[in-house]
């Protein structure tokens, strides 16, 4: 499949400026800032506080405004329009894609100094950084094309900010009910073990499990949104 820069880059360019007069979208950019003051505050140190921020941020700021977007190409009827275009799939989608990786690259950027946390491994911190944003990028698409209107946008991101949020605080329970085990394979449980890993010394396999995990469930999410798209726009 073909992919045009171009055409996807002016595809951005049409979702900044209609991001940027919705404030009800651009508040969202605050979140993780202020979480990471708030935990700033009471302390870098606190438990599970670094996992909270990144796992919240990725699911308030980057599933959010992906799943939000898309809804509000369906709620004007637009979404379809730019399939009738000589823009290919993976054109709309890297387009739309585009704006939210870069806001929350760059928003988790600003919260990850102003938090004060120090990554035993810079390398592996970036990749999965990378990794989680293009996954819940996928899953707020796959959010946003159940969905018809912004309202409904908003609560479709439910199910995602329980599960993914919620697994690494249910994988601590795996000692007493061994069922809660397949919470640790969640990408979000995964990404809190990465955060853990001490400056003093890690092995390879610390660094290798989370990121491989993380990775399939980037591609799996991914090839899901992708085929989600071309079958709701042939369904309506």
């Amino acid at each position: 499949m073909s992919i045009s820069l171009k055409r996807a880059r002016a595809i951005f360019v049409k979702d900044y400026k209609e991001f940027s007069r919705n404030y009800a979208l651009s508040i969202m950019l605050i979140f993780p800032i202020i979480i990471a003051l708030i935990f700033k505050r009471a302390g870098a140190s606190l438990p599970g506080a670094s996992g909270f921020l990144f796992n919240s941020s990725f699911v308030l700021l980057t599933c959010f405004a992906q799943a939000c977007l898309i809804a509000e190409e369906k709620e004007r009827n637009t979404l379809r329009s730019l399939m009738m275009t000589p823009a290919t799939t993976m054109d709309v989608l890297i387009g739309k894609s585009a704006l939210v990786f870069v806001m929350s690259a760059v928003v988790l950027a600003i919260s990850t100094l102003l938090f004060g946390y120090e990554p035993a491994n810079i390398w592996a911190f970036v990749a999965v950084i990378i990794l989680s944003i293009i996954l819940y990028t996928a899953a707020g698409t796959i959010c946003g094309l159940f969905s018809k209107t912004l309202l409904e946008a908003s609560l479709s991101i439910l199910p995602v900010a329980f599960i993914f949020m919620g697994a690494p605080w249910g994988a601590v329970l795996v000692k007493d009910y061994p069922v809660f085990k397949v919470l640790d394979y969640m990408p979000s449980s995964q990404l809190v073990h990465l955060l853990g890993l001490s400056n003093t010394g890690y092995t390879t396999g610390d660094v290798l499990k989370p990121l491989l995990i993380n990775l399939a469930w980037t591609v799996i999410l991914t090839v899901v949104s992708v085929i989600l798209y071309q079958r709701r726009l042939k369904d309506e």
